[in-house]
């Protein structure tokens, strides 16, 4: 028994040691290996963890279904310290996580990896942390479909279909627009900006001329047009983690897609209705700072893959001064978003001297 748990603790040890990488595109994961993961844990009977952060190990012998209590009685129960608590398989780790940069101090003690805070009027940078490493961008890739959809001038009332080609079967993710669904393209621009809707996004790019290997090319040009040198676009979703960017770069395309009042429009509606034929869908922003009064956001994205964490870009005026916010590789929904309100305090009360943070690890 003995000699089982000690096999199973050092499998588990080895799936666990990362190393930094040089190039942190070669170590994110697929949603496949994630669910690959899943299937295996799920039959190596390791228990959910209890609340003392420990992991319980399960050996049973034969078929026989015996209670927590005779299990423990046999010596079937066996407890491991483990660092952080688990929900039965090792915690996907981000492409930002995996090169190191959750080792980075920052005096804010922001929980992104990567932060970048500029005064869009004088490019001004006020705060730096991470801000020149390229990383998984996720559904902020949207923010470049919309500028180039905008930009090619297509007709916005042009009724868009949606098809088989645009299911994800990459991450599997869902989508309330069902095939042969049609929406206008402004519809479609307007929820994949306002609530990151996928498949309209898939559908904005594959009905551009040429296709969506046109329309990545666009994508990509339209990237060194405005100076994004580290930046490479696979998609119109961003669902695919080869989607990459960096902060740097990021701000330059929020003060890009800034000038079309199109895009901060829908980009900052809290809520918005359409017909995609049969019913109404009601769609809400996917950033819950839009309805805070203490904001005045001019455009916002949100963003999440398990390669890139949570997400958030932003131009925001604060005491009248325009403000770009771009936060990588946070790891929850509200930690990007008090990662925001921090900032947004520190300007407000000390923000006159700026902060460049590079690497500073944590001992």
């Amino acid at each position: 028994m003995r000699r089982i748990t000690r096999g199973l603790w050092v499998s588990f040890l080895l799936a666990n040691i990362v190393t930094p990488a040089s190039m942190v595109m070669a170590a994110t994961s697929s949603h496949a290996d994630a669910k690959s993961h899943a299937k295996k844990a799920s039959s190596s009977n390791i228990a959910k963890p209890k609340a003392n952060n420990k992991i319980v190990v399960r050996h049973t012998t034969g078929s026989a279904k015996l209670s927590p209590a005779a299990l423990k009685r046999k010596g079937g129960f066996h407890r491991v310290a483990y660092a952080t608590a688990l929900s039965g398989v090792p915690p996907l780790m981000s492409a930002g996580d995996l090169a190191g940069l959750s080792l980075t101090r920052d005096p804010l003690d922001l929980k992104s990896n990567v932060a970048l805070v500029l005064d869009q009027r004088s490019n001004e940078v006020l705060f730096e942390k991470n801000a020149a490493v390229a990383l998984p961008i996720a559904s902020i890739t949207k923010l470049m479909t919309s500028l180039v959809v905008v930009e090619a001038g297509q007709d916005l009332d042009e009724q868009l279909l949606v098809t088989e080609d645009d299911i994800d079967r990459e991450k599997f993710s869902h989508s309330r627009l069902r095939v042969g669904s049609q929406l206008s393209r402004s519809n479609m621009l307007h929820i994949a900006l306002m609530s990151s809707e996928n498949r309209a996004a898939s559908a904005l790019g594959r009905h551009y001329p040429g296709g969506l290997p046109a329309f990545v090319h666009a994508m990509n040009a339209k990237a060194r047009e405005i100076g994004m040198v580290n930046s490479r676009f696979a998609d119109s979703t961003g669902l695919s983690s080869t989607n990459v960017s960096s902060a740097r770069d990021l701000a330059k395309l929020v003060i890009a897609a800034h000038k079309h009042p199109l895009i901060r429009q829908y980009s900052t509606d809290s809520r918005y209705a359409v017909d995609p034929g049969g019913r109404m869908l009601q769609y809400r922003n996917s950033n819950g700072l839009i309805e805070n009064p203490e904001w005045e956001i001019g455009l916002q994205k949100t963003g999440y893959i398990s390669e890139a964490g949570r997400c958030l870009v932003m131009q925001v005026n604060i005491a009248d001064r325009p403000i770009v916010m771009i936060f990588l590789d946070a790891k929850s929904k509200q930690s990007r978003l008090a990662d925001a309100d921090r900032i947004r305090k520190w300007l407000e009360n000390r923000g006159t001297a700026a902060i460049s943070m590079q690497t500073s690890p944590r001992s």
